[in-house]
């Protein structure tokens, strides 16, 4: 248990970060904010976070560490500046992004070795939404200790927080997740078209089976949505899938398991990524199905 409150220091102020960090505020931790692009402290800093011009300033002036980047790529050259900074030494650090686990387990060796700081891997489910009301889902990887300093740090933020195991199962967890949330969101995109092609009013589709065994959150989330083309304002991106499902696909080779369902939900992502939508919503899925009907 902590005595004290640690100084927080969050990287990445983007859809998720923000929230998150609002929320820590709100809660009354002191919070210390960097981000690669500085136009997005704005919200934060208003509300109390103290920017900071470089990471090497926010790693001196936080005691545990929060990273909430895009993915494996950006994780790993933020971790390779943070390596750099000797007040790192003996510090934690808790990754809320959605990142391979091989690249977890070895960016948290290299931490362990270079500096002795330590490592949790902690993805989260449950949208913008989820991390605005502080009802996310987070999956967690670390040692015993470090998970609970997670989760007193994090209490703002999730409904439930789960250890899963060693450093790396938060992420193979959370991949786990996106397969269930990606192939749901495709076939209620593929129903939804079908429901308007036969003339059923699509917008009632979500209250028809509200509670019945089709529901689910991505249902009554983008389902409205798909049924009235609405897909702005943007909570999470169609990249963000395709880049959880890629992942599948390489943990399952790994393993030697098939998973058809996931691999045709990510060469379907794909093809509509490579139409234009990766930046965009997930409801606009839809356009899968009824690009034809429309042209």
């Amino acid at each position: 248990m902590m005595d004290t409150r640690p100084t927080l220091g969050f990287i990445g102020i983007g859809l998720m970060g923000q929230p998150m960090t609002l929320r820590l505020l709100t809660a009354g931790f002191t919070v210390n904010v960097w981000n690669r692009s500085s136009d997005k402290l704005a919200p934060v800093c208003a509300a109390g976070a103290t920017a900071c011009a470089s990471l090497a300033q926010l790693v001196k002036a936080s005691s545990v560490i929060l990273l909430c980047l895009s993915d494996t790529p950006a994780v790993e050259t933020v971790v390779e500046q943070l390596l750099l900074e000797p007040s790192l030494a003996g510090k934690l650090i808790i990754d809320l992004s959605s990142i391979h686990p091989d690249n977890t387990r070895h960016l948290a060796a290299r931490l362990q070795t270079v500096c002795g700081a330590t490592w949790v891997d902690a993805p989260v489910s449950g949208g913008v939404s989820g991390a605005q009301n502080g009802h996310l889902a987070i999956m967690a990887g670390g040692g015993a200790e470090d998970i609970e300093i997670a989760r007193q740090v994090l209490a703002p933020l999730y409904k439930q927080l789960t250890h899963m195991g060693a450093v790396g199962s938060g992420q193979v967890t959370k991949i786990c997740n996106q397969m269930i949330v990606s192939c749901n969101v495709l076939v209620i995109a593929e129903m939804m078209a079908l429901a308007q092609q036969a003339g059923v009013d699509a917008q009632k589709i979500p209250e028809a089976l509200a509670g019945g065994f089709a529901d689910s959150r991505p249902l009554q989330i983008v389902g409205p949505e798909m049924a009235t083309q609405t897909f702005e304002p943007i909570k999470w991106r169609v990249k963000t899938l395709l880049k959880d499902l890629t992942m599948a696909v390489d943990v399952a080779t790994q393993q030697g398991n098939a998973i058809p369902m996931s691999g045709l939900a990510a060469q379907l992502m794909q093809l509509h990524g490579l139409q234009g939508y990766l930046d965009q919503d997930p409801s606009t899925l839809i356009k899968l199905y009824t690009a034809v009907k429309d042209a």
